[in-house]
C-alpha cells in the first residue's frame, strides 16, 4: 500500500529541521546500503556523528507520534532511528532497489525488520529538479515529489528509485519500520477499517454500529498483531 501522508511536520518544525540540515557535513550515502543497493547507490547522507542527527530525530519521532494518518497506515511497532540523505551535483540518483529485509540500529545492538518505508521530504518540489521517488507496485509505477514536511509510506519489499536530480539539491528523511501486523494485505485491511470508521465518526458520530466496527477492527488487530 502506497500511502502519501500529508503535513507531518508543521511549519516551524520545517524551519527547524532545515535549519539543522543547512550546514550539515555529508557523507557517502553507502554506509547504509546493502551488497545489491550499494551499486546502484550515489547520494549522501547524513554520518551517525553528525552534531545535528539527535535533534533532527527526536523532531522527526515526535511528528510520527501525533500523526494518526501514519500510525493507521504503518501500525508500528519499532521505527529505526530516522536517517537523512541529499542528492546534488555528481551525487543525485538511487537506481532501481529493494530495501533490505532486516536493518541494523545505528548502535549496533540489534535489527529492525524493514516492513514498512517511509521518505519524508524536507526540500520544497521546486528547489530541484527531477529527484522523483518511484515506487513499483502491481498496478504500475507511480512517482511522488511531495511539498517539504510531508510524507510517503509503502511497502519496504517494493522496487523503488530516486531518479537523477539535475539541478538544486534534494533532502529528505527516509526510515524503517517494524509493523505490528508482519502480512501488507492485512495491514491493508485493517487500513481501510479504521479509515472507514474516522469518516463515519465525522458524520454520524458514536453510533451502536460504528461502536461494533471498532471492535472489528480491534479484534482483527488483537489476531495479526505479533
Amino acid at each position: 500500500m502506497l500511502q502519501h501522508v500529508p503535513d507531518v511536520l508543521t511549519p516551524d518544525e520545517l524551519i527547524e529541521a532545515r535549519r539543522l540540515l543547512a550546514n550539515a557535513q555529508w557523507v557517502d550515502g553507502k554506509v547504509t546500503a546493502g551488497t545489491q543497493a550499494a551499486v546502484v547507490k550515489n547520494n549522501q547522507q547524513l554520518p551517525e556523528s553528525a552534531p545535528e542527527i539527535l535533534a533532527l530525530r527526536q523532531l522527526v519521532h515526535g511528528a510520527l507520534n501525533r500523526n494518526a494518518l501514519f500510525f493507521s497506515a504503518a501500525l508500528p511497532s519499532k521505527i529505526l532511528p530516522p536517517f537523512f540523505n541529499r542528492y546534488s551535483g555528481k551525487t543525485n540518483h538511487y537506481g532501481f532497489h529493494v530495501d533490505n529485509a532486516m536493518r541494523r540500529t545505528p548502535d549496533g545492538s540489534a535489527y529492525v525488520r524493514a516492513d514498512v518505508s517511509a521518505t519524508l521530504f524536507l526540500s520544497e518540489p521546486d528547489e530541484y529538479e527531477g529527484g522523483e521517488l518511484m515506487i513499483e507496485d502491481t498496478f504500475g509505477r507511480h512517482a511522488f515529489k511531495l511539498k517539504a514536511g510531508s510524507m510517503v509510506v509503502y511497502p519496504s519489499s517494493s522496487v523503488h528509485q530516486v531518479t537523477p536530480v539535475l539541478e538544486g539539491a534534494r533532502v529528505a528523511c527516509f526510515m524503517f519500520i517494524q509493523s505490528m501486523v508482519r502480512d501488507a494485505e492485512k495491514r491493508r485491511i485493517l487500513y481501510d477499517i479504521d479509515i472507514s470508521l474516522m469518516q463515519l465518526r465525522q458524520t454520524v458520530g458514536e453510533t451502536e454500529a460504528v461502536v461494533h466496527l471498532t471492535g472489528v477492527y480491534h479484534n482483527l488487530l488483537r489476531r495479526w498483531a505479533e
